[in-house]
């Protein structure tokens, strides 16, 4: 990307706005626009890092950073990964069960740290916050509308499946 653009209109603004103090006010304005130059820049790219960092945010597990590259600023986007099938991209995500705003409570859950991980995974393969996922999955298994594995057989076999 390419501040060169907006370097040289903020110098002309500037210019425009000395010419209002006279001559000794657009003397002054050109002597600073030169050494301000780099600073403008910095600037410009603070803001432009500020503003990748918001959107990473949005993005999550996505991402977008801005690199410096030859002394112009440059973004790089990394796309979420997606680890599902193609038939489970076509499979929407179920609606977020139907709740009452105010009437929302708080739980701590302990969980073990591989189940954690586990959930997360699953949170981000929905691109699902956590607490969604949670909400979600806890209404479905109260509900009834995900169907459980349960093992069959005997001792020392183990047949899995869905039931209802």
């Amino acid at each position: 990307m390419d501040l060169t653009t907006y370097v040289d209109n903020l110098r002309r603004d500037l210019a425009v706005a000395a010419e209002a103090g006279g001559d000794e006010a657009r003397e002054l304005a050109e002597r600073l626009t030169a050494p301000l130059e780099s600073a403008v820049r910095l600037t410009l790219f603070n803001a432009l890092s500020a503003a990748a960092d918001e959107i990473t945010s949005d993005l999550a597990p996505g991402s977008v950073e801005v690199r410096l590259r030859g002394g112009e600023p440059g973004f790089v986007v990394t796309p979420p990964a997606h680890t599902e099938d193609a038939e489970d991209e076509a499979t929407p995500a179920p609606p977020a069960p139907e709740t009452d705003e105010g009437a929302m409570s708080r739980i701590n859950l302990r969980l073990p740290e591989s189940l954690k991980n586990r959930v997360e995974e699953a949170a981000a393969a929905q691109h699902l916050s956590v607490n969604a996922w949670l909400v979600r999955a806890a209404a479905a298994a109260l509900d009834g509308d995900r169907p459980r594995a349960r093992p069959h057989g005997k001792v020392g076999q183990r047949f899995t499946g869905w039931v209802r």
